[in-house]
């Protein structure tokens, strides 16, 4: 009893007291008072080297937690250590997930996880059957602090050899940002500085490949690693071949197509495509060549592929690789006049591509409908407020430049959009539609 009140108590302490038996509604409140929490904490004059307003604290608060990385000001510049370590704080949280750190405590405590707890990370992470939740959450916990551990090591020497200042904080705050998807960098231009160095290209494209692939796919390849007997899942190889194709696309259509880098030599057009297309895949959103720059066909490119996006249960956002795959697999079957919907194989279950093409019908509203918003109050063409739209929604944190000058219509606006990116279209949906508290069954999870 003692250890159920200890579980509530947190779980209410998350939310500011809020509790909701419908584990979307809680996942919701949930992210929400993290950003909350975020906008006081960068509100306070120790966070703030300058002023900074009220709506900008909270887009950098919504930012960070969404995982996103855009910013309408400097990060740098216009905040203190103590408001940096306030950002990469809930950049953390907002990557690890809702609950996720307090579960494994109490996990690590008391060995139970009560059933609300357990639908909220269900929820959240869209776990197949085939996983254990427990044994997931452990390895989450453990994947994330290796990853970004290893990261701050390796990219503090290499900042260190290459002058940088405070190599040390750089290295740590990157390698989180880099993992946990988030696209923040303390550097004015993000990489373009360093976009032929070859060893942070390594490690930051090792760290967003990691995050953006998620735990289910880095679960499964570490049981094969170190049991040869395993067998991977159909959606762990799902992951791998969506995943590998959309990457190998965006970077031979920049390599050959993008006018801006035509005149570097191979080695280098092959490292900024790579690095682009990366970035954009797994969502993580840095960049090493300046996006505002680029022919509109490389834009519409890097757009489809954040709307693509990452891969379940991971920390990067867009539609998800897996439900991309169930609509290409439903719209190719319809086509073909076939029964059963299938690929590779595989019979896809009627639950999962319904659910996905939901997903599917109801992102791309979301994202034009903010595209649509923001053309009332920017005063900039379509094809930046689009690729606006799709990077907050896809909680990318890419830019042609637009983020610095929106309106407080438009900042709010991208609020929103980094919000619904971040919680799921769906549980955005299923938390004000929802009207009453049912089990969870696993045709609720998207794959």
């Amino acid at each position: 009893m003692k250890r159920f009140v200890i579980h509530l108590f947190v779980e209410k302490l998350l939310t500011f007291g809020y509790f909701s038996k419908i584990p979307q509604r809680q996942l919701m409140h949930g992210f929400l008072s993290y950003m909350l929490l975020g906008t006081i904490l960068l509100c306070l004059p120790i966070s703030q080297k300058h002023y900074v307003s009220i709506v900008d604290n909270l887009f950098t608060s919504v930012s960070a937690v969404s995982t996103t990385g855009l910013a309408t000001v400097d990060i740098a510049e216009s905040y203190s250590l103590f408001g940096q370590i306030v950002i990469l704080f809930f950049i953390q949280m907002g990557g690890l997930g809702y609950m996720t750190l307090s579960s494994f405590l109490m996990l690590k405590i008391s060995r139970h996880l009560n059933s609300n707890g357990y639908l909220v990370l269900k929820t959240e992470f869209s776990i197949p059957q085939e996983f254990l939740l427990p044994t997931l959450l452990n390895r989450i916990v453990i994947f994330t602090f290796v990853f970004e551990l290893l990261g701050a090591v390796g990219l503090s020497f290499i900042f260190y050899n290459n002058n940088i200042a405070n190599p040390i904080w750089n290295g740590i705050f990157h390698s989180i940002s880099a993992f946990c998807t988030a696209g923040f960098s303390l550097f004015q231009d993000s990489f373009m500085s360093l976009n032929l160095n070859g060893s942070i290209n390594l490690i930051i494209s090792i760290l967003s490949l990691a995050g953006g692939l998620g735990f289910i796919f880095l679960f499964d390849i570490w049981e094969k690693i170190v049991n040869q007997s395993h067998k991977t899942t159909f959606t762990t190889k799902v992951i791998f071949a969506i995943s590998l194709l959309v990457l190998l696309f965006g970077t031979f259509q920049l390599f050959i197509f993008e006018p801006t880098i035509q005149y570097m030599d191979d080695y280098s057009k092959l490292t900024v495509s790579f690095f682009q297309a990366m970035t954009a895949m797994s969502t993580v959103g840095f960049n090493t060549i300046d996006i505002g720059h680029l022919h509109p066909s490389s834009l519409m490119m890097i757009i489809f592929l954040m709307f693509i996006g990452a891969s379940p249960s991971g920390t990067g956002g867009g539609l998800k690789s897996t439900s991309f795959f169930a609509v290409f697999a439903y719209v190719k079957t319809r086509l073909s006049h076939g029964n059963d919907v299938s690929m590779f194989g595989n019979i896809i279950p009627k639950y999962r591509y319904r659910t996905a093409l939901t997903l599917f019908v109801v992102y791309i509203s979301c994202a034009l409908l903010g595209t649509y918003l923001l053309t009332f109050s920017e005063n900039a063409d379509l094809m930046p407020i689009l690729f606006e739209a799709f990077s907050a929604i896809g909680t990318v944190g890419l830019s042609v430049g637009l983020t610095g000058s929106l309106t407080i219509f438009g900042k709010i606006i991208i609020i929103i959009l980094m919000f619904i990116g971040r919680v799921g279209v769906l549980t955005f949906g299923n938390s004000i539609l929802v009207k009453h508290h049912r089990i969870l069954k696993e045709r609720d999870i998207v794959i």
